[in-house]
């Protein structure tokens, strides 16, 4: 491996800056780490001895790069992180699904990616352009997440619904929508897929005619959610539905 420069997306391999996230790779990609980098100021730390002793079990080499570290991650706070091969996944067909099209902040991708996570939905789709998932600062709000995900880009929608047809289709969006506590009171196909669109423009306006727009209610005095707190609301009542 060339010596480790600030993060580009046409490298073939990530940084998973952080304690946690970097333990997360190790335990969920241990095929994809490459290295782990300490800082000196953690040598001794238990995180640091988990780190190394998981490390040492995969075989994954340890290194102290104090400077390499701070150029990674754009921090000095930053003790730990892993080197880490990119990956592509399938998604599987007969699980929930999140969608994310054209998706811009890297924080808004990594906290939807843990949330979706932590409410049981594991098949996350990304519409190009959008942010690049591999992003360090994606990780790091992912707190690691991203390692038990599966998650693929597309360059279209349409190419999505090729390979992911005949699936119950939820748009959030204002136009043509039923309110969220509207859809949930209705029988939800098991098969289902939430899409969320760009932080600033939404969902385009065809996507009015794509399954059962759905809007989220809230009072006259905000214009609008922030994209992860959509998706959390969204993710968290349809993954409770029963």
């Amino acid at each position: 491996m060339p010596s480790l420069a600030p993060y580009k997306s046409d490298l073939d391999y990530g940084y998973a800056p952080g304690a946690f996230p970097a333990m997360e790779c190790l335990l969920h990609r241990p095929d994809c780490a490459r290295r782990v980098l300490l800082h000196s100021k953690a040598e001794g730390t238990e995180a640091a001895q988990m780190l190394t002793a998981l490390a040492e079990q995969l075989h994954v080499r340890v290194e102290i790069a104090d400077k390499a570290l701070s150029r990674i991650s754009g921090k000095e706070n930053c003790f730990a992180a892993a080197v880490f091969s990119k990956f592509s996944d399938a998604l599987a067909a007969d699980v929930p699904h999140v969608v994310l099209h054209n998706p811009s902040d890297q924080g808004n991708v990594g906290t939807i990616l843990r949330t979706a996570l932590g409410f049981g939905v594991e098949d996350i789709a990304l519409i190009r352009p959008c942010v690049d998932v591999f992003d360090p600062r994606v990780v790091r709000a992912s707190m690691g997440s991203l390692f038990s995900l599966r998650v693929k880009v597309y360059d279209t929608f349409e190419d999505y619904q090729a390979e992911h047809p005949d699936r119950a289709l939820y748009p959030f969006m204002l136009d043509g929508s039923r309110s969220l506590p509207d859809v949930l009171a209705e029988p939800i196909p098991a098969r289902w897929t939430l899409v969320f669109g760009n932080e600033g423009s939404g969902l385009p306006a065809e996507f009015a005619h794509k399954g059962q727009p759905v809007r989220i209610p809230s009072n006259e005095k905000i214009d609008s959610l922030n994209l992860s707190i959509a998706a959390a609301i969204g993710i968290y009542g349809f993954a409770m539905k029963k």
